[in-house]
């Protein structure tokens, strides 16, 4: 049994005359008249009363008419479905999240046209450190992810730039700087660093060292965060100062206070990042929702 055996019965069915649907299948009649004979005898049974000028469906007919027009729907349905798959339009796109840049506005812009332009692509999100993310990306676990620069290992795999911000200074709530807007680097050499661990973004890490070294003073480390973001929350708690991109300024983190950094030259980047030699078509649109 075929789909267009199917086709053919549930065109008679509607029609009830084999020469109307012959015309609306595009086939003479007689090929359709023994395509359901050839039917009827493979499942044993009529499936059409053959009267006069008309055709009706027996019981086995009617119920066979219901089954068969559902798997037609479904076939359809499932056609639909791949070739959307096929041209990025539908299906699903796994994006990874650096845990220091989902705050970041040109993400959510971003987000927000390419879901507008394709809605029936599923977003599947998940956050990590710099290091877990690009393993996944490599293992083809993610599709793509959004990656803070510098980044040593995002060397593998195609880039486009997002947006670049400055690092600010993160201080406790009533700490004797907290009420300057800016302050100098080297100010901060009497005081413990919160950092996050080398091996979370190692090209991060190093750069907030140098920094802290150009201005002046080898960083004490302290109490060590597991990302960027908690670090903050221990700033919070006393255990001493971080850096963090500015883009964190915007989320609700009582007790502390951000200050601009004035002599020292701390930038950061956020790029999406995706495989080379990449064959999926979502990715691909999203990748010109950016552009554009």
């Amino acid at each position: 049994m075929e789909l267009r055996h199917l086709r053919y019965f549930v065109a008679v069915a509607q029609t009830g005359n084999f020469t109307r649907a012959a015309e609306i299948l595009g086939i003479s009649q007689p090929p359709l008249s023994q395509q359901i004979l050839r039917l009827e005898r493979e499942i044993g049974t009529p499936l059409l009363k053959r009267l006069t000028r008309r055709v009706e469906m027996t019981e086995a007919g009617k119920a066979f008419y219901e089954d068969a027009r559902h798997i037609l729907e479904l076939a359809g349905l499932a056609l639909e479905k791949a070739k959307g798959i096929a041209r990025g339009i539908s299906g699903e796109l796994s994006l990874g999240f650096a845990s220091s840049v989902a705050f970041h506005p040109a993400i959510f812009t971003l987000l927000t046209a390419f879901q507008t332009r394709y809605p029936a692509v599923t977003l599947l999100t998940h956050e990590d450190n710099m290091a877990a993310l690009m393993h996944d990306l490599q293992e083809g676990l993610l599709d793509a992810a959004f990656v803070r620069l510098p980044c040593e290992s995002s060397n593998a795999f195609n880039l486009t730039l997002l947006a670049s911000e400055q690092m600010r200074l993160v201080l406790p709530q009533g700490h004797r700087l907290g009420e300057r807007p800016r302050l100098a680097l080297g100010e901060m050499s009497a005081e413990k660093l919160v950092l996050f661990p080398h091996q979370v973004a190692p090209s991060l890490h190093a750069m907030i060292i140098s920094a802290c070294v150009r201005a002046g003073f080898q960083p004490t480390l302290g109490q060590q965060a597991p990302q960027v973001l908690p670090a903050i929350s221990m700033v919070a708690a006393g255990f001493g100062f971080t850096i963090v991109p500015a883009s964190l300024v915007n989320i609700s983190c009582p007790g502390v206070t951000f200050h601009q950094i004035e002599d020292a030259t701390l930038s950061t980047d956020i790029a999406l990042a995706w495989r080379r030699f990449n064959r999926s078509p979502a990715v691909n649109h999203l990748v010109s929702t950016l552009a554009r």
